[in-house]
């Protein structure tokens, strides 16, 4: 277990990379639309006025009324991840969190793996089990939003590909360094 904790750390510092490749870079602009700023004043005061508290918001609701169900039909709609209070665009606090999550994700994912290392002994296949299922739950992280609720397939796109690599670069650099070499049965 000391080395799939060992492991957890360096994959978690890995995925922080990949995740400062999709998300710190003008990479990330490929999965936004942008307003300009006349617009985002306009849309921040219009949320300020009629947003009550922190939340995810669907405008119209659907589930509230007859008349939201209504106005869903004939569009347009939003899904609003909403936050009444402002932060720092480069939020250190989230950085650190982001990197604790980062361990967690990676110690779940050196604790699955641990669990098959006498049974998957190869590198190979214990690299393949780990890009699929990262690619498994990366689509249903991100892909049913679009499907769903009528989110833009940019955004879930490249979130899908940003989640999928850096949840295989966790996997893959515990497979690789950090699982003992299996023997087979």
């Amino acid at each position: 277990m000391p080395r799939i904790i060992l492991g957890s750390l360096a994959a978690a510092i890995a995925m922080f990379i990949v995740g400062f490749i999709f998300y710190a870079t003008p990479l990330v602009r490929f999965s936004y639309a942008t307003l300009g700023n006349t617009q985002a004043a306009t849309v921040q005061q219009a949320l300020a006025a009629n947003l009550p508290k922190t939340g995810t918001y669907f405008v119209p609701n659907p589930d509230e009324s007859s008349e939201q169900t209504v106005m869903y039909g004939q569009g347009p709609i939003a899904t609003i991840h909403y936050n009444r209070g402002g932060f720092a665009a480069m939020d250190t606090g989230a950085l650190v969190g982001g990197l604790v999550l980062n361990f967690i994700v990676a110690l779940l994912i050196g604790s699955a793996l641990i669990g098959i290392d006498a049974r998957v002994p190869d590198f190979a296949s214990r690299a393949r089990l780990v890009l699929i299922f990262s690619l498994a739950a990366s689509a249903l992280m991100h892909l049913g939003g679009p499907l769903f609720y009528h989110h833009d397939w940019p955004h879930a796109i490249y979130a899908f590909i940003a989640d999928a690599a850096t949840l295989a670069v966790a996997g893959l650099v515990i497979a690789r360094w950090f699982l003992p070499r299996g023997v087979k049965p």
